[in-house]
């Protein structure tokens, strides 16, 4: 991809990659719940779960998260920032797409710029449903009589959530970064366990059995199996839009040291626990723990589903921010939380705003197993949007671009591929976030067009800056001591606050800076 020379700075860098643990990794972090359920279910295709459909299951997730995540995100596209932020809108700024003139390929690149980014808020509203929704749904396990109480717990965890926001990401950061870190813990634990019991599942690190699997199915199946894996890399996209909260360091840091070891072991361990017992397929994250863990499992999954809630969160605060500050969006009140870092902030209206379509996902789809429907293609496409983008970012740097087209073509092709799979979901539920996306996309480019018409009309009002001149001569009955600084919106003409000032008080300060 590429750098840009100045890397966000981080003085504590074990205290903001815990922070980073706590806010970036909730999402994927708490994808165990639920990925390899999906996947197992579609590779089992409504038969008997076989031996080689776990593995090619295991291995898939495993190299998805090897090259999507670990290589794409977190050794590449992370380096493309600006100025320390990150995420899609980041992105169009590198690329000055934002004053780009009509027809040119530049204005073309900022309307799928801002599709991208509008399908981070189609996904922000499916995150916390689909990982509160899975993590109370453990009590089913022990308690299938419980099965009422799982909405109504859902909707409450989550309001509580939305009303913690305003207390800022740094605050919320050091709550749940060790409790992440002993979630961490624990699902290396448990996929340990697993692992122990089933050795053999071990072979699937090769991703030959992914592969091998897969072009061995039906062209259906091999794509609703790939669609449901994909659900294990969904989050990795906050490790970008969520830079400029903590920085590049301690986000790699925290994904490599504690995240992806973690994740690998317990989706290995679930994946020995299918081998040993098939039936366990409804629930093996849960069925991993022993029986008198399941409750404490249940609760320790629902705050960290809190936690990966957040992620998503704080990506969408991000993104507003960024939208606003470069016209996409009108202006919102926006709270900074911390008077020591920039990133941290909170958008009232944003935030209610998101509840409410989390709140709709929940009670229209009711259950993770139909919230899966509905997840992983805002996301798929929004990850192919960001690979094509920073590809162009890379040359704009001087990359070579035949380096450039061989290593983003190969993750784009693989996010089409993931895409592609997606699709199948769309009237299972796919059509609820890209609702969302085609809103919001609708609502920047609107705005968007409109600032276009106002700086337009603007720009015949504003006088030439050789006109100045004569104002202060003739039209200023003083000149006052002092320096006096316009901001200007225009690199040409006078800035109408100036104009307004001499029309209102006929005075003009000795230097006037525009």
């Amino acid at each position: 991809m590429a750098s840009s020379g100045h890397p966000p700075s981080s003085p504590l860098p074990v205290a903001v990659t815990l922070g980073a643990l706590g806010v970036v990794y909730g999402d994927i972090g708490t994808s165990p719940l639920y990925a390899l359920k999906e996947a197992a279910k579609a590779a089992a295709h409504g038969g008997a779960l076989t031996q080689s459909a776990v593995l090619g299951t295991v291995s898939l997730i495993l190299w998805a998260l090897i090259l999507i995540i670990s290589v794409k995100y977190a050794m590449l596209i992370l380096r493309a920032d600006n100025r320390g932020e990150g995420g899609i809108v980041a992105l169009l700024a590198l690329l000055s797409a934002r004053n780009a003139a009509p027809g040119t390929w530049r204005s073309h690149l900022l309307v799928v710029g801002l599709i991208g980014a509008a399908l981070l808020y189609g996904d922000g509203a499916i995150t916390p449903a689909i990982s509160v929704l899975s993590a109370i749904e453990g009590l089913k396990v022990d308690a299938p009589s419980l099965t009422p109480a799982v909405v109504p717990l859902t909707v409450i965890i989550l309001i509580g959530l939305f009303f913690m926001q305003k207390q800022g990401t740094g605050f919320i950061g050091k709550i749940f970064g060790p409790v992440m870190l002993f979630w961490f813990g624990v699902l290396a634990a448990l996929g340990i366990h697993g692992i122990v019991k089933a050795p053999g599942v071990l072979v699937a690190l090769s991703p030959f059995y992914a592969f091998d699997f897969l072009i061995h199915q039906d062209f259906h199946v091999s794509f609703a199996i790939l669609g449901a894996a994909f659900l294990a890399v969904t989050g990795g996209e906050a490790m970008y839009a969520d830079m400029g909260h903590f920085g590049r360091f301690p986000i790699r840091l925290a994904w490599f040291a504690v995240c992806l070891p973690a994740l690998v072991l317990n989706y290995f361990g679930q994946a020995g626990e299918l081998i040993n017992n098939p039936n366990s397929i409804d629930n093996p994250f849960f069925q991993l723990a022993p029986d008198w863990a399941h409750y404490p499992l249940v609760l320790l999954a629902t705050v960290a589903t809190v936690i990966a809630s957040q992620a998503i969160i704080s990506g969408v605060f991000s993104l507003t921010q960024q939208s606003i500050q470069l016209g996409f969006l009108p202006r919102m009140h926006i709270e900074h939380t911390t008077s020591d870092a920039i990133g941290q902030i909170y958008v009232p209206l944003v935030n209610w705003l998101l509840a409410a379509a989390t709140l709709g996902a929940v009670l229209a789809f009711g259950t993770s197993d139909a919230l899966a429907g509905a997840y992983g293609i805002a996301v798929s496409l929004l990850m192919a949007i960001t690979t094509l983008l920073a590809a162009l970012v890379a040359i704009q740097w001087g990359y070579p671009p035949i380096v450039v087209i061989a290593v983003n073509g190969f993750f784009f092709i693989i996010d089409a591929i993931f895409f592609a799979a997606n699709t199948e979901k769309l009237f299972e539920g796919g059509w609820f976030p890209l609702l969302l996306a085609a809103a919001v996309a609708f609502l920047m480019m609107t705005w968007r067009g409109g600032v276009k018409l106002v700086e337009k009309a603007r720009g015949k009002l504003r006088q030439p800056e050789e006109d100045l001149i004569e104002t202060a001569v003739n039209k200023c009955s003083a000149r006052l001591p002092g320096t006096a600084v316009f901001l200007a919106s225009a690199p040409n003409g006078v800035p109408l606050a100036l104009t307004q000032f001499v029309k209102h008080n006929h005075v003009l300060h000795q230097r006037v800076l525009l």
